[in-house]
């Protein structure tokens, strides 16, 4: 007689993470019906990146965060729309408040992204997988944009499972199950490991979340430092991160591509001082502020460099924060090229975290 495979520990917890399919450039799709079935980039064509690519551009290898040109190299029908975040931003709450019709716990990302905790839904629903069917059809009839949907009892397997049957679909994940389907997950789909951690992996022969789980905690750890004991929990099916509606921002920042590129040290300044203004009106707005500061610049041939600096209170209004900045530029001045980008971000805006108690097995119905 078969062993009845071990459960992974979980507290019944149901959790949904919807992802909207290619969100921006499904909405100035679904607003310009000339765009439709075509290869579309939102985006700068001249200058910058791709911050969205439609379906049809993705089968050219177009994605985001992709420079506009290697974009056009790749699809030379690709057609660019320029970012009406304001208009993602209406339809980002028209979403929120579909979500708030069933629970409470929403964790927003991002504007098309966000984990819904329904263990105990306002609806009195006692399946996650028929929620998150009936907030997808709703958000079409709703936005006519489709969404995908992954259900589990943790935020990492909610996560992956939403991007395992894209677009306009849903993978449910038990706990029965989910063992199984992170042995076979390659390391490339795990949240959080990008390129660099994925190369580094791939030289060890690890190439799925099997090979990491046959890993000794000891190794994980020696090579990858803390991350390490992260990921032989979650090859072990464990993640106890709540869904927390009160998500605490990091950061507050913002960046600016430049349709020429600056080469003259004051041109460089002025650019600096009036980001640092932007980013400043984006703390009050949201009520934060910090002690870190940090100045990105992306240089004309793509090399890019931070400098930071922390001080010892909290930045108090506009003139602190440009005269950092400013100062952190004026560290890099010359200019050795002439530069593309320039970013400021307000970071120690203060964290909470917390891990629960490892709880109980028993059977769950998702």
């Amino acid at each position: 007689m078969d062993e009845t495979p071990p459960l992974p520990p979980h507290d019944g917890r149901k959790i949904i993470h919807v992802d909207m399919d290619a969100f921006y450039a499904s909405v100035e799709q679904r607003d310009n019906p000339d765009l439709r079935g075509r290869p579309v980039a939102v985006g700068g064509q001249q200058r910058g990146v791709v911050a969205a690519a439609s379906y049809e551009a993705r089968r050219y290898g177009v994605r985001s965060a992709m420079p506009s040109v290697t974009a056009m190299r790749q699809c030379p029908e690709l057609v660019f729309v320029k970012p009406r975040f304001e208009v993602y931003r209406a339809v980002s709450r028209q979403i929120r408040e579909i979500f708030a019709l069933y629970t409470p716990l929403i964790e927003p990302l991002s504007l098309d992204e966000a984990y819904l905790d329904v263990t105990e839904n306002l609806k009195g629903m006692a399946l996650a997988s028929e929620i998150a069917r009936e907030i997808r059809a709703a958000i079409f009839d709703e936005t006519g944009l489709t969404a995908s949907a992954g259900v589990s009892y943790n935020k990492f397997l909610a996560k992956v499972a939403s991007d395992f049957n894209k677009p306009n679909g849903q993978t449910v994940i038990p706990p029965e199950k989910a063992l199984a389907f992170i042995e076979a997950l390659p390391i490339t789909k795990f949240y959080g490991v990008g390129p660099a951690t994925a190369a580094r992996m791939h030289a060890l022969g690890i190439q799925t979340g099997g090979d990491v789980r046959a890993q000794s905690l000891e190794f994980l750890k020696g090579r990858f430092g803390k991350a390490g004991a992260w990921y032989y929990d979650l090859v072990r099916g464990v993640d106890h991160r709540s869904v927390r509606p009160d998500r605490e921002r990091k950061s507050v920042g913002s960046e600016t591509t430049f349709f020429q590129d600056l080469a003259s040290e004051p041109e460089i300044e002025e650019a600096v001082r009036t980001i640092a203004r932007d980013v400043w009106g984006r703390c009050e707005r949201v009520k934060t502020t910090g002690r870190t500061i940090t100045l990105k610049v992306k240089y004309a041939d793509f090399v890019q460099i931070t400098r930071s600096r922390t001080l010892p209170a909290p930045a108090c209004g506009a003139e602190d924060l440009e005269t950092v900045s400013i100062d952190l530029v004026r560290g890099v001045f010359p200019p050795e090229k002439a530069v593309r980008l320039l970013g400021v971000t307000v970071s120690s805006l203060g964290a909470g975290t917390g891990v629960e108690e490892a709880p109980a097995q028993f059977a769950l119905d998702l």
